[in-house]
């Protein structure tokens, strides 16, 4: 499957979230989610660009994960595109013993809160951290995801291809915070993310 998406920094999570459904929008998911991302010690995945994380999606109705491999980052014009494959895991427990086994580690964890909705072909994911700017990715089809950034109401030079990591340090550089991507570090443990990357 091909991945293609535009992020940009919400301005007021409540009225996009009313814009979105005025549009047209089906809410499909509101819960948590929790990603982690494994490498081997040596770095390998990530110096090919490559991710491999766990996500599990949890709501008070149930509790899914997802085993991803996402491929290095092409740009397509505006748009960040990633080839991604996913296959839906039963056994949790088991799947880390696996990864540890082969010789990945933990390398970083990201937990959110989310609202995700289907407008039209795209899904529109407003995602909020335990310490940072609240995020909405849009993904789809090019068409698709540029009806979707009409209908959030952002102005559509917010939107950009950069990655996770981008925004956390615009929101560090621009608060003067250390921005939480994960229940751990809202406690004050940075140690997965100081030896990622």
């Amino acid at each position: 499957m091909r991945e293609v998406e535009l992020k940009a920094v919400v301005d007021d999570l409540a009225k996009r979230r009313r814009t979105i459904e005025a549009a047209g929008g089906v809410l499909s998911f509101e819960g948590k989610t929790s990603d982690r991302r494994y490498d081997f010690a040596s770095g390998e995945l990530s110096g090919r660009d490559e991710v491999l994380r766990t996500r599990r999606y949890q709501s008070s109705a149930s509790t899914r994960t997802y085993l991803d491999w996402k491929g290095p980052t092409e740009k397509k014009g505006a748009y960040k595109v990633r080839e991604e494959i996913t296959a839906p895991v039963e056994d949790f427990d088991s799947l880390e013993k696996i990864l540890e086994r082969l010789g990945l580690t933990l390398r970083w964890e990201i937990d959110r809160e989310i609202a995700q909705y289907q407008l039209a072909g795209a899904i529109i994911r407003f995602e909020t951290y335990p310490r940072m700017d609240v995020l909405v990715e849009v993904e789809g089809e090019p068409a698709a995801i540029e009806a979707a950034i009409e209908a959030v109401g952002l102005p559509r030079g917010t939107f950009t291809s950069e990655r996770l990591p981008d925004f956390v340090k615009k929101f560090e550089h621009r608060t003067g915070v250390r921005a939480a991507m994960s229940d751990r570090e809202m406690k004050g443990h940075y140690g997965l993310r100081d030896t990622a990357n």
